[in-house]
């Protein structure tokens, strides 16, 4: 199956940042990709905008080594590169200073859309879009990205929100998440909405539980100090998973439009249960297989930041009242594997009177490293002598199925820098979304500071601490097994 792709409108995008870390690894390869696949027009411009004193020819050099670094050799076609690299320039700019900006706005053309994307640090938000209005350089069509984190709590979050609101109107405003990005991320919903097969019986009367884990296999190396201030809860539970949580919590919106599919998320966030202590499991990698622990990678040696979290989370509304969702996050764990699993309840009665070999149903939806879903489903096994009953997968992998290949298949960054250009939210956090999940998270981490909770150690290579299996265990429950 040939995927079809639809151009977007010629534009101008500034990458603030342009010559950092994101911009080499995601953005600039991401825009080459949908560059050679037709999907970004050859009359776009893209200009990155940094402290670093460069020309354009430097930033062209630039963007050619982060190309050759990280987009498949089999994309890498000299003169489609050539002719990627012409849509670049470049401007020195001091984000907080008066430098450079009069050269920027020389480079926008009028009639374009603009965008804008933050790739800095939340601190020179503020001052970015003070100096993009001041100079004239956005105008009320032009739109902004930021990325996380999007604030620390609740009262930075609005007041990041307030800087923000002062020179931009919300609909203006993109907070990425590359999680929603993720195809099976988005598949999911066409899963639940376009098939009455899943939608009649995705509530607490069948579904027993939900897991939502996110396992990493790397540490914190390299970015220990920051990581020591935020820990697995604000970095992975209180924007992605909540994020995922949400599209599998959700009621269905009247249609697909930005502001009614955010506005069920927003639903499903305030009708979170506080998390009791006895619900969290929180963790600490130790040292092991010749690398150093969290301790030594944070160089705090009297850390309490969490590497690792496990929490049984509750939902307070009619489709999902006595329905648990399980969520865990880690680092330096067996395996690096994202995946949502849907555990359906078993059939009240067996009438094969062999209820120990009954499996309940599960839909896994895989998000890494091979996404694509699975169902488990209850049949005979084959052969003579009697009813036997054996577990099999209805599997789909998304590159077999759909017979695409991953490096034809847009990445999150690709497909989420593309939706800003279409002028297209409903992919993106709102600000009331962002609020109201600091709201739940809050008293979640201001409890475990009071309580002066430690996290527990565990083995670097392990599925995480002991404790965490205590979560299920006691509710007759099991993790699945992430390999």
């Amino acid at each position: 199956m040939v995927s079809r792709v639809i151009p977007v409108e010629p534009f101008d995008l500034v990458i603030f940042g342009g010559t950092g870390d994101l911009a080499k690894r995601k953005i600039l390869p991401g825009l080459y990709r949908r560059f050679i696949a037709g999907q970004m027009p050859a009359n776009s411009q893209i200009v990155g905008a940094a402290r670093a004193d460069l020309d354009t020819d430097g930033y062209r050099a630039l963007a050619r080594a982060a190309i050759e670094e990280f987009v498949a050799k089999d994309k890498q076609d000299e003169a489609q590169i050539a002719a990627f690299l012409a849509t670049l320039n470049y401007t020195s700019i001091d984000a907080t200073g008066i430098n450079g900006w009069s050269a920027l706005r020389t480079l926008m053309r009028p009639g374009m859309v603009s965008a804008f994307y933050f790739s800095v640090a939340p601190s020179l938000f503020g001052a970015i879009a003070e100096r993009l209005h001041e100079h004239g350089i956005a105008n009320p069509d032009s739109r902004i990205v930021v990325e996380k984190p999007f604030g620390r709590d609740l009262a930075t979050a609005k007041a990041l929100n307030a800087v923000l609101a002062d020179h931009f109107t919300e609909g203006q405003i993109y907070r990425i998440d590359h999680y929603l990005g993720k195809e099976t991320v988005q598949n999911l919903m066409a899963v639940r909405f376009a098939n009455i097969l899943f939608e009649p019986i995705w509530k607490a009367q069948y579904i027993d539980n939900v897991q939502i884990t996110v396992g990493e296999t790397v540490g914190v190396e390299g970015r220990g100090a920051y990581y020591d201030k935020s820990g697995a809860m604000r970095d992975m539970v209180q924007n992605h998973m909540m994020q995922l949580l949400c599209l599998i919590a959700m009621e269905p919106p009247y249609k697909f439009d930005p502001n009614a599919v955010r506005d069920e998320k927003l639903k499903v966030i305030r009708a979170l249960d506080p998390v009791q202590p006895a619900d969290i499991v929180r963790g600490q990698y130790l040292a092991g297989g010749g690398q150093g622990g969290y301790i030594e990678h944070s160089e705090n040696p009297a850390s309490k930041t969490e590497s690792y979290i496990a929490m049984k989370v509750g939902i307070s509304n009619w489709r999902w009242m006595g329905t648990p969702f399980y969520l865990r996050t880690g680092k330096r764990l067996r395996s690096r594997a994202s995946e949502i699993a849907v555990t359906f309840k078993a059939p009240p009665h067996s009438i094969f009177g062999m209820s120990d070999s009954m499996h309940e149903n599960v839909l896994v939806i895989r998000l890494q490293p091979d996404e694509g879903m699975t169902l488990t489903v209850m049949i005979k096994e084959p052969g003579p002598g009697g009813m036997r009953l054996t577990e099999v997968p209805l599997d789909m992998s998304f590159a077999e199925a759909l017979g695409a290949d991953h490096a034809d298949v847009p990445d999150a960054y690709e497909r989420l820098i593309m939706d800003v250009i279409r002028g297209n939210q409903t992919l993106f956090m709102r600000g009331d979304e962002v609020e109201a999940a600091w709201a739940w998270t809050d008293p979640i981490i201001q409890g475990w500071e009071a309580r002066g909770d430690k996290p527990k150690g565990y083995d670097p290579g392990s599925a995480g601490p002991d404790d965490a299996l205590m979560l299920l265990h006691r509710d007759g429950r099991r993790w699945r097994d992430i390999r």
